[in-house]
């Protein structure tokens, strides 16, 4: 993902509605994004859960790459991960998974 085409989930409306969100969502990547890609994942969990495995064990694509970085506290660590996508859908798909998990935070 360009640093300059960043899309902060946390600035799409949803009007309260998880389809109007990833609605949405899917028409900013649109916007934004050429697929098939190499797609940058963002999210925040607790450093002292194992929601951070989970949400690796969602990326089993073969060029997922994985990287951590705790808060200055130590209280949260962020997991950036690199992984091909073929299409905004999947993007959406792989959101969607995370947001399963309990307590992650999705930038």
């Amino acid at each position: 993902m360009s640093d300059f085409n960043n899309i902060n989930i946390k600035d799409i409306q949803d009007g309260n509605n998880s389809q109007d969100f990833y609605k949405n969502f899917r028409e900013k990547l649109i916007e934004v994004e050429q697929f098939p890609s190499i797609y940058t994942f963002k999210f925040i969990v607790k450093t002292d859960s194992d929601q951070g495995e989970q949400v690796k064990a969602l990326f089993t694509h073969s060029s997922a790459k994985f990287s951590e970085k705790s808060s200055s506290g130590g209280k949260y660590t962020s997991i950036s991960i690199e992984n091909f996508v073929n299409s905004v859908d999947e993007v959406i798909e792989y959101y969607k998974k995370v947001a399963e998990i309990p307590g992650v935070m999705m930038l």
